[in-house]
């Protein structure tokens, strides 16, 4: 008969090694104890999209009750040095990695997993007293390198001063995205300046007749919220003129869910979620549930487009 002793020897230093190990990355003592749908984690989030992720990750946390998730609002400067000093494990940004951020995780052996999730907008406010919501892509360029800085060089019947424009945070993807939409290399121009949040935005230009605010487009996409429906009520939205339309004769855009999905609007981003998970844990299942049929329609829902699930354009004509 043989023996087997030592391989029940053999098994039991294997789990005892595995044990050891579970210790060492563990401090609190306990087995780790996440699955796509149970654990706890943070995650980090620009504040862009506070609206549409409080209401992805409480639908989320309905279905599966040993899910908690906390979310960091925060600007897309800090949302990616959390996420790069391992901090996090996942972010929900509008800008991917660079290829040497990529390159710095690869090797220290993290393959990060970015996964496209919605198509947003910037929107453009202003004052709700000011009639000026009609501005050319031309006219926004040279505001914001310099070479336009009154309302009356907008419209010359405009009663509005010099211009202010209010953009979020100095740390965020907004302004980012002006300077490489326009391929601004120095500083902005002394009328621009940021605020902290989107939300500040849209109180600066609700109290400043002058003003012209940069915010993403979330916080004022869905009428049915309670937050940007307040919002919609403080403010206008600017209709943005086409690229190359100098004379200003062609058709003018606000950013609606329509002119995103066709992509007629000037201003479009897409959203990620970037993850750094090296197992499939609550980051996963969160990013599956985003990026699948429930979180598809609540982005729907919310007024930005989504990337995984196709839509359909309806043209309604008030003519007939």
């Amino acid at each position: 008969m043989k023996s087997y002793i030592p391989k029940i020897a053999s098994n039991f230093l294997l789990i005892l090694m595995f044990s050891l190990i579970l210790g060492c990355g563990n401090r609190s003592g306990k087995i780790l104890d996440e699955t796509p749908t149970r654990g706890n984690i943070k995650i980090v989030v620009d504040e862009s999209y506070q609206l549409l992720l409080d209401t992805e990750i409480y639908t989320f946390k309905s279905y599966y009750k040993y899910a908690e998730i906390n979310a960091d609002y925060t600007t897309e400067t800090k949302a990616f040095d959390l996420f790069l000093k391992d901090s996090v494990r996942l972010m929900i940004v509008n800008h991917k990695l660079s290829d040497a951020q990529e390159q710095s995780l690869k090797n220290a052996q993290i393959i990060p997993r970015t996964t496209k999730i919605a198509y947003d907008a910037l929107a453009l406010i202003v004052n709700k007293n000011n009639a000026d919501t009609l501005i050319r892509y031309d006219q926004l360029k040279d505001i914001f390198t310099g070479k336009l800085s009154k309302w009356k060089d907008i419209n010359s019947k405009s009663a509005f001063g010099k211009l202010s424009v209010v953009f979020d945070n100095n740390e965020s993807g907004n302004p980012r995205y002006i300077r490489e939409k326009f391929s601004i290399k120095g500083t902005f121009p002394s009328y621009c300046h940021a605020v902290k949040s989107n939300a500040e935005v849209i109180h600066f230009v609700e109290n400043n007749k002058n003003a012209i605010g940069i915010i993403s487009v979330n916080w004022i996409s869905d009428p049915n919220d309670t937050i940007s429906h307040s919002f919609l009520n403080k403010i206008r939205i600017v209709s943005v003129g086409q690229q190359g339309d100098i004379a200003g004769t062609g058709e003018f855009r606000k950013p609606y869910q329509g002119y995103i999905a066709e992509g007629s609007y000037p201003f479009i981003r897409e959203v990620y979620t970037i993850s750094r998970e090296t197992f499939v844990g609550l980051g996963s299942g969160l990013i599956s549930f985003i990026a699948g049929d429930k979180g598809q329609r609540i982005i729907l829902k919310s007024g930005l487009v989504p990337a995984t699930m196709p839509i359909r354009l309806i043209e309604i004509n008030k003519n007939k």
